[in-house]
């Protein structure tokens, strides 16, 4: 089952679902803000994905901003950065595509169409 994890106030979200839904993709849709991967399901995407963990964070969001995390995550740990994208899932880089072999941070279309060979 494909997993998309995504907010509805988003337009890259947006944008992404809808080219889902014209390329006949059967997902399911998992609020990024409400229902955030925890800790551990974190840990296994970053894994499946082989990026580095900073493409997990959602650098042009508000709250990473907020927070000052550009200047603060080169100094953590790699376990309080996975403690810290799973307090808030608004922190998580999104859309966040799941498919049982790869994870694809943020919506780039070829890299969609050749995970998903659509």
């Amino acid at each position: 089952m494909i997993k998309v994890y995504c907010y509805d106030r988003c337009s890259t979200c947006k944008k992404a679902l809808a080219w889902l839904d014209a390329n006949g993709v059967d997902y399911k849709k998992i609020d990024i803000k409400g229902k955030h991967p925890d800790e551990k399901t974190l840990r296994a995407l970053h894994k499946k994905s082989g990026l580095p963990l900073k493409k997990f964070f959602n650098t042009s969001g508000i709250l990473y901003r907020e927070m000052e995390l550009s200047a603060k995550l080169p100094a953590m740990s790699e376990d309080e950065q996975f403690k810290l994208l799973a307090s808030d899932g608004m922190l998580v880089k999104r859309p966040l595509l799941v498919t049982d072999d790869a994870v694809c941070t943020g919506f780039k279309e070829g890299e969609w169409k050749a995970v998903l060979k659509v």
